[in-house]
């Protein structure tokens, strides 16, 4: 087996890093049922760059929102670092976090949850530039009429209450909120989860022709690997708190070296199932404790290509050798 060198990466390339970040969850309490920490998220570090998409993919528990909050600064990170700009902004505190948060912005799944039912959509859109910079009241209805036109939505439903809008329009509500103050990331987590397969279709392509427009960076997470190769530039493939790979998504399907991402990618719908590869196997079985996870790879209970290495040794994310920005962590890659 060659040797695998880790990756290396000029920090000035890119807008937003994690180095090594961790959120552990201590196991103790009245309603605890086991000891020790969950990993929810274990030592990720992610490079993104100004003006393109990162997908992040996974099942269900993954760690894929806990990352979201940590980089949101929601969460409070157990070790590692945060970087925006080539700024350690890990420990901000107070109005120096607050004045920076309105360079990343979020759009989340449940737009009944993130949408104040009993505001009006131009109170809730507006309500964000009021909190960061100082309008006249004219200049704010202004502001929004625009933005609202800019996700395609009528200026005139300003008025109007979050309840009377299908989840499409809702999502689009969201997508101007979040477009409010030109950040410069928007984190969507699973902005289109909830959503009819053609209104999924509609967001994406909103998504992508803002950004080609004004030239915004998005981390898109989402279980649906379809959608995340449709949008992104690259992929990041999240099992059990740890990235496991990072690829460009035109080359996912025919170079993709993980067994997980492999598994995902044999969960795709295709005309013709007898076109999957043999090596193509859908993954088996619950995913581990993160409370107690195995020793040696995380996927190794669930890999049918293991090897005994895999049950003691934790493989690192490292290079493939292939391209230098194709990385896997896996023993037999």
């Amino acid at each position: 087996m060659q040797a695998k060198e880790k990756a290396s990466f000029n920090q000035a390339d890119y807008l937003l890093r994690t180095d090594n970040l961790v959120r552990h969850y201590n196991n103790s309490g009245l309603f605890s049922f086991g000891k020790g920490v969950t990993r929810a998220v274990d030592g990720v570090s992610l490079y993104m760059k100004d003006g393109e998409t990162m997908g992040l993919v996974g099942e269900s528990g993954c760690g894929k929102s806990t990352l979201a909050g940590l980089i949101l600064r929601l969460i409070e990170p157990t070790s590692g670092k945060i970087y925006y700009r080539g700024m350690d902004i890990t420990n901000w505190q107070g109005e120096k976090l607050r004045l920076w948060r309105r360079n990343i912005q979020v759009i989340f799944q449940d737009t009944h949850a993130s949408l104040n039912p009993r505001m009006k959509i131009g109170t809730i859109i507006g309500e964000t530039l009021r909190n960061f910079e100082k309008h006249e009241a004219e200049n704010v209805e202004q502001r929004v009429e625009e933005l609202l036109t800019q996700v395609g939505l009528d200026p005139g439903f300003r008025d109007r209450y979050p309840h009377q809008f299908s989840g499409g329009q809702r999502q689009r509500v969201s997508i101007a909120r979040a477009l409010a103050l030109k950040p410069g990331i928007i984190i969507c987590d699973e902005a289109v989860a909830s959503l009819d397969v053609s209104i999924q279709a509609q967001v994406l392509n909103l998504l992508k022709d803002l950004q080609g427009r004004y030239g915004f960076t998005y981390l898109f997470i989402s279980h649906d690997l379809a959608a995340v190769e449709y949008i992104s530039k690259s992929i990041a493939v999240m099992y059990l708190g740890k990235i496991v790979e990072i690829i460009r998504s035109n080359l996912i399907k025919e170079h993709a070296l993980h067994p997980y991402t492999r598994s995902l990618l044999a969960a795709l719908p295709l005309p013709d199932p007898s076109q999957r590869l043999i090596y193509d196997r859908l993954v088996k079985g619950d995913p581990p404790n993160p409370a107690n996870p195995q020793q040696g790879c995380r996927f190794h209970p669930r890999c049918h290509l293991a090897e005994k290495i895999c049950s003691s040794i934790e493989p690192e994310l490292q290079l493939t050798g292939k391209r230098s920005d194709h990385q896997v962590a896996c023993h037999l890659a």
